[in-house]
């Protein structure tokens, strides 16, 4: 019996049905029309000016930095988070799956209330810090990476767990064997083994860290200088400079494209 056709076996045709078609292009131009938008009003004429001035370096700095801080504590807290998930069993499991992946849905608002009432000078754990060891935690740099890292690592955290899901156990099975311990072989057996997950899920967790305001403006505030990232001083400037605002946007677009650029080979299969 011949196998089946190369068209048949791959699933894709080359013609679509016309009420599929018709929306789906709809769907693209909707997606595509207001990337296009902020590309044709862009003022390209002072965009080098725009770009150059120090109050947008100022906030570009400042969002790097947290952004890697933040992704740097969730690769601390959220790998071995992961890897409980995936490779344990424990009551409550699936609850704690879905508090992980809680940020996720929860808008960014509420999650900013939630750490102000958790951190804050009169919260639950706040109030202690300042009582103890005088640390004030919102309205500040630090309060910056903790929201951005409240909202970010359910990205690695489910990435990881992923990954860790499709490995293949038996390596760390192996390394047990042979005496190894449970930390020793995840540390260089099962490692190494998803390290690609593991850089996937940063790289994705950075991005959205770079990008969150709604978290940061309620827990830390719009302080030039200490607290206002790119995203919040788009949402400055376009009330007062939007040629300013566009050439801000412009900017988290291209890290963003630069992300998808970095995890195409992830997402995408071969043809």
């Amino acid at each position: 019996m011949s196998g089946p056709r190369k068209g048949v076996r791959s699933g894709r045709s080359r013609t679509a049905p016309l009420p599929l078609l018709l929306p789906a292009v709809v769907g693209l131009a909707f997606l595509l029309l207001p990337l296009i938008a902020l590309l044709v009003r862009t003022p390209w004429s002072t965009l080098p000016d725009q770009l150059t001035s120090a109050e947008v370096w100022q906030a570009l700095r400042l969002s790097l930095l947290c952004a890697t801080s933040a992704t740097a504590l969730s690769l601390v807290i959220g790998v071995p988070l992961a890897w409980l998930l995936a490779r344990t069993d424990f009551p409550g499991r699936g609850l704690v799956r879905a508090l992980v992946t809680l940020p996720l849905v929860l808008p960014p608002v509420v999650g900013g209330v939630a750490l102000l009432l958790a951190f804050g000078r009169n919260g639950v754990v706040g109030q202690w810090l300042d009582a103890w060891f005088g640390i004030t935690v919102p309205f500040t740099t630090t309060g910056v990476v903790l929201a951005e890292t409240f909202v970010a690592m359910p990205f690695l955290v489910i990435s990881v767990e992923g990954t860790l899901r499709a490995a293949d156990p038996r390596y760390e099975e192996a390394a047990a064997t042979l005496g190894a311990s449970r930390f020793t072989a995840f540390r260089r057996v099962t490692l190494p083994l998803i390290a690609p997950g593991v850089a996937a899920g940063a790289v994705l967790a950075w991005a959205r860290a770079l990008g969150e305001f709604g978290a940061t403006i309620t827990f830390a505030g719009n302080f030039p200088g200490r607290t206002q990232t790119m995203p919040l001083a788009v949402y400055l400037a376009l009330q007062n400079d939007p040629a300013a605002a566009i050439a801000l946007s412009l900017v988290l677009l291209a890290v963003s494209v630069a992300v998808l650029a970095g995890l195409r080979d992830r997402w995408m299969t071969a043809s």
